[in-house]
């Protein structure tokens, strides 16, 4: 596609916004409402950016990055970011292992990024060590472990998420770390119809 070929242009742009909105359909046919997060996010995955979401627990930020990767069939990946998680916890590790001969060698034991759609639960919480792990990652999309560089499977999508309602054994994000983030949605809480919907889809299961 060049500037010079509007028609192929147009055509390409109208198979993605087909698309988008197909995506757009199936996934909420599972979670009710967050329409404008559900379109940020189809967007932000075709784009190849990344999205950090900020809402309180309950709101179902994680049933919407597991249900975008489940509608597109992406492998998915859920990383809950604690204190005490460490780099090697979600980049993965060397580890030494045995042939049929008895010749040791050394294997890669793949952490939870070597997905396409991964879920940093609560990244706030992580300390800023494990998070510039993430940078690599999100800007390069490959990992490096031992002198070793790992390419990522695309597409490479990250779904960040953080509370706003606590402070206490949190680390604010670098803005090295924000600037690796195509957009930052704020989730709402559901209105009163909403709950009542998912109260009658509760119901029925």
């Amino acid at each position: 596609m060049t500037p010079s070929d509007p028609a192929t242009a147009l055509e390409s742009f109208d198979r993605v916004r087909a698309l988008a909105a197909a995506m757009h359909q199936e996934i909420s046919a599972r979670v009710v409402g967050q329409d404008d997060a559900i379109s940020c996010l189809i967007g932000a995955l075709i784009v190849g950016g990344h999205v950090l979401m900020e809402g309180a627990p309950g709101l179902g930020k994680t049933v919407l990055a597991k249900t975008l990767a489940d509608v597109v069939s992406l492998k998915f990946s859920r990383v809950q970011f604690t204190p005490d998680l460490m780099p090697s916890d979600i980049l993965g590790t060397h580890m030494v292992s045995v042939d049929a001969a008895g010749r040791p060698s050394l294997s890669l034991q793949q952490g939870p990024l070597f997905a396409n759609v991964v879920l940093a639960d609560e990244i706030n919480r992580a300390s800023s060590k494990t998070q510039s792990a993430l940078l690599e990652a999100m800007q390069e999309k490959q990992i490096t472990l031992g002198g070793t560089t790992y390419p990522l499977d695309p597409p490479f999508f990250v779904v960040a998420t953080q509370n706003p309602l606590e402070s206490e054994g949190t680390y604010p994000l670098p803005e090295a770390q924000l600037d690796r983030f195509l957009m930052k949605l704020v989730i709402p809480f559901p209105t009163q119809t909403e709950v009542m919907a998912i109260v009658a889809r509760t119901a029925r299961q």
